[in-house]
Parts: C-alpha cells; structure tokens; sequence
C-alpha cells in the first residue's frame, strides 16, 4: 500500500510540472530520468513530439568504466549530455526534473550541464 501511495504521490508531481514546463525546437525540453541503476537525459520537442538529443550511463558514447545512478555518473552524464545539445545546435533548454527533487544527484546533473554550456 505505501508504495503505490509513494509512486501515485509522484506520478502527481510529474503531471503538475508537465502542465508548466514545455519544449519547443529552439529550447527543448530536458527531461531527466533516474531508475535505480541508470539516468537518462533527454532533450524533447514537445510541439513535433520529438526527441532531438539524448544521453544516457547506458549509451554507447558514455565513458568507459561503471556509472551507476550515483551523484558522480550523473556529474559525468551531465556534461555528456550538454555536449551531445551542444552537437545539435542546442544551446538553451527548459529543465524537467521529472518529479524529483531539486537536490542531490538532479542538482549535480543541471550544474555540470551548467558548467558544460547549456543555458537554463
């Protein structure tokens, strides 16, 4: 029972940050996905319903070695993911944090993406 309580609670808070944030060509959005052994980084055209970048620890330009769903992967998968934008002409996005909160490995991923060059 807890745990479908949790994950409504959470499927609620996905929805309400959807009805706000949206991503158009120019600045896509950037929606970002943690499962317990990997993150996933996508950039989305809401208005094509298009993915036009993504990255991930499993993809195969990720850096060699094991990145896990940890603050230092998701450091790592930030940057990946800026340059992958960048590569794409992307260079501003609306940020989506999915339902999660703003601290921890979600903030280690937006600051490294800061770092890399994408603007927010």
């Amino acid at each position: 029972m807890q745990t479908q309580k949790k994950h409504r609670l959470k499927q609620l808070r996905q929805w309400r940050i959807r009805k706000k944030v949206s991503g158009t060509k120019e600045r896509p959005r950037m929606a970002v996905c943690f499962t317990g052994q990997h993150i996933y980084v996508q950039f989305i055209d809401d208005r094509a319903g298009q993915t036009l970048a993504a990255a991930s620890t499993r993809a195969k330009g990720a850096p060699e070695g094991k990145l896990a769903a940890n603050i230092k992967s998701a450091t790592t998968i930030g940057g990946l993911a800026a340059r992958t934008a960048m590569d794409k002409g992307i260079k501003a996005v609306v940020f989506d944090r999915g339902g999660a909160l703003y601290h921890g490995k979600v903030k280690a991923l937006a600051d490294a993406a800061r770092e890399a060059g994408l603007k927010f």
